[in-house]
């Protein structure tokens, strides 16, 4: 048997789409910890989203640094949900980590706005703020190192898509 590779995974897509969710379980299925990049923000960043004011690439910048430090730093491997949306995101995060693995959580506006709709006490504020990470969202290419998942089934169809993606084989 082949050793494995230690799993170094960064689950993506817009607020609201499962990241936490989905990252907690898949952590928990490969055995490794799991970080929420959303508790990385900066107050400023935290009360800027709070006032239903969308970051800029500069406001992203030291917390996209910290996350990929984070990424480097975790030997044991990781699971970190983090939004990610645009390639540059995701090079940053993956530049002193050759090995990162992207999955990206996929849906559609609506799917993913009625689940938004029923969140509660989450900084993230409004439709309009969902819209422009819609607007911003560069999905990833085939060059990414990602495996592209469809939320629209229930949690465990989800990692259960996850793992198979990342190559690990697991049945419900």
């Amino acid at each position: 048997m082949s050793e494995r590779k230690i799993p170094k995974v960064v689950v993506m897509g817009v607020s609201g789409c499962g990241k936490s969710l989905t990252g907690t379980m898949l952590a928990q299925e490969l055995g490794v910890p799991f970080y929420d990049a959303d508790h990385y923000h900066s107050r400023a960043n935290v009360e800027k989203m709070a006032a239903g004011i969308p970051l800029t690439d500069e406001d992203r910048l030291g917390w996209l640094d910290d996350l990929a430090e984070l990424i480097r730093r975790e030997e044991s491997g990781l699971v970190l949900a983090c939004s990610a949306l645009k390639r540059a995101y995701r090079e940053r995060l993956q530049g002193r980590n050759p090995d990162t693995r992207f999955v990206y959580l996929r849906g559609d506006f609506e799917t993913i706005w009625a689940r938004h709709s029923r969140r509660t006490d989450h900084y993230f504020n409004g439709r309009a703020m969902l819209e422009s990470q819609f607007q911003l969202l560069e999905e990833p290419g085939p060059d990414e190192n990602a495996v592209a998942v469809d939320v629209s089934g229930t949690p465990e169809q989800v990692i259960s898509h996850c793992l198979a993606g990342l190559g690990y084989d697991r049945s419900f």
